[in-house]
């Protein structure tokens, strides 16, 4: 491969592109540039032509047009082993572009913006970058197309090692990634403008349901050692959005399996759901204890209080930093991973000592959509974050809840949703009691709550994820000792159920929203 003698560097995400031009200019490649990018490399004390300089052309209506120019192309384009192309380049004074290095406006970050304008969606779907980035790639046997910074260590490495010069193999690698990088793009944009109706004039809705057409788009960010079972090939991907699980960052411990990324999903959605301090302890996707407390220390130690059996091997989700005190607590069990906004330094040292707990800093992505696949297809949707208001809460039984069942059944209509279908939760103000999960019966789920439960159930409340068919798992719950129960109702039995409910005393709230969770 050729000495790389010039690039042109235009770049959204400016991250370490300064540090970058600085080890090009070093090996002696001129720098072109344009807009916003070269003023940046002008600060930096860094050597650059503006694209105008390279096209004898200024930049123009409001920068939409500055690299759509045959200087540019005709310079990335041509084939240097073709004698034709060479001397047509030299016909007309254009000079070989050898280095790409562009990324492209933020479409999808524009078009998220809550109530962003269609015009200013419009203006930030990148024309010269995705043109610029395929010509490259094309003609990638000539042309290096670098469309990451996360590339650019070892792309000035490669370089220093090889007098300026880059593998065929690296220019392929950087190609086959700058296509998937434009066919990404242009799916973000059909996908956004799908949702776009002109009456007259444009008008952008972002509520207006799913798309006819569903492109997704994800990067691997690593094999994983297997899948749900040892027999099964997996691998972990990102939406590249920097948020949510996928994109944590893991801070110690060693790799994440396939299972515990799915667990630390599970943990993490359950913390998510509390403005108080709360630890969640889940084991094979289920809450096995789930706490709130006034720090997180207390809210870890009655989250374990719930089934300590259950939780070891678990994986514990928090909403606030893991402290020194909790951090001490945590490690006496054995834990496979524990997810947290952040840990202090008190926290990583008590937890050195634990050399395969991972500890995994998660920033938080709400997810809208639900994917599931099936076969021949996917079934999609919307994520369920249906918060409950006081005007859904229905008192159906004679006897009123109390100010502390009601607070209870709350805590514990939090929880429920999270645990498998058919689900049933036993609580008490801010501490899950006995937790049963993902049986064939509604009755079975309540008697199985009760079996698994370690802590006393009298004077606990129940929380039940759909209706209840029959009035047999009211009387399993009263059975207990459990004082009240929080439901969607919609049973064509409701009225058996509040009668039965009546008989025994308890009091029992109707919410009229389901949480099935299969």
């Amino acid at each position: 491969m050729s000495k790389i003698e010039r690039a042109i560097l235009s770049v959204t995400d400016k991250t370490g592109l300064v540090e970058f031009a600085e080890q090009l200019a070093a090996m002696e490649v001129e720098l072109v540039s344009t807009g916003g990018t070269a003023k940046l490399l002008r600060e930096a004390d860094i050597a650059v032509k503006d694209i105008s300089e390279l096209t004898g052309f200024p930049e123009m209506l409001d920068g939409r047009v500055k690299t759509l120019h045959p200087m540019v192309h005709g310079g990335i384009l041509h084939r240097r082993e073709n004698p034709a192309h060479v001397s047509s380049i030299e016909e007309h004074g254009i000079v070989p572009i050898d280095m790409i290095v562009v990324n492209l406006y933020a479409f999808e970050k524009t078009a998220a913006k809550p109530g962003v304008h269609f015009e200013e969606i419009i203006e930030n779907i990148d024309i010269g970058g995705p043109s610029m980035i395929r010509s490259a790639a094309k003609n990638f046997q000539d042309v290096a197309v670098v469309t990451s910074p996360r590339d650019y260590a070892a792309i000035a490495e490669e370089m220093k090692n090889s007098h300026g010069t880059l593998s065929l193999e690296t220019n392929w690698r950087l190609a086959q990634k700058a296509f998937a990088t434009t066919a990404a793009y242009d799916s973000a944009i059909a996908s956004t403008l799908e949702r776009v109706s002109a009456n007259g004039h444009f008008e952008f809705h972002p509520d207006a349901g799913f798309p006819q057409n569903l492109r997704l788009s994800f990067s691997k960010v690593m094999d994983l050692r297997y899948g749900e079972n040892p027999h099964q090939k997996a691998a972990l991907y990102t939406d590249g959005s920097g948020s949510g699980v996928a994109n944590g960052r893991q801070i110690q411990g060693k790799e994440l399996s396939y299972n515990n990324i799915v667990d630390l999903q599970a943990a993490w959605e359950l913390a998510q759901e509390f403005d108080e301090t709360v630890c969640a302890i889940i084991k094979h996707t289920n809450p096995c204890g789930t706490a709130t407390g006034k720090i997180l220390v207390e809210a870890y130690q009655k989250a374990l209080a719930c089934d300590p059996v259950s939780a070891f091997g678990g994986v514990i989700g928090v909403n606030r930093t893991v402290d020194g005190e909790a951090a001490e607590e945590m490690a006496k069990l054995f834990l496979e991973v524990i997810a947290a906004p952040g840990f202090d330094d008190a926290a990583r040292a008590k937890l050195a000592g634990k050399k395969n707990l991972r500890l995994v800093e998660v920033t938080n992505a709400p997810q809208k959509w639900v994917l599931k696949n099936v076969s021949g297809g996917i079934l999609v949707q919307d994520a369920d974050v249906r918060p409950l208001q006081e005007s859904d809460l229905k008192v159906v039984t004679k006897r009123q809840p109390t100010p502390e069942e009601k607070h209870a059944l709350l805590f514990a209509w939090k929880v429920c949703k999270h645990v498998k279908s058919n689900a049933i939760l036993y609580a008490r103000d801010g501490q899950t009691v006995g937790v049963g999960a993902g049986q064939m019966s509604r009755v079975d789920s309540c008697k199985i709550g009760a079996i698994k439960a370690v802590l006393p159930l009298k004077g606990t409340v129940a929380a039940s994820d759909a209706f209840f068919p029959f009035p047999d798992g009211i009387e399993e719950i009263a059975k207990v000792g459990a004082t009240a129960i929080i439901q969607p109702g919609g049973s064509v039995r409701d009225q058996e159920v509040i009668e039965a409910a009546d008989r025994m005393g308890l009091a029992m709230i109707f919410t009229g929203v389901r949480h099935f969770r299969h």
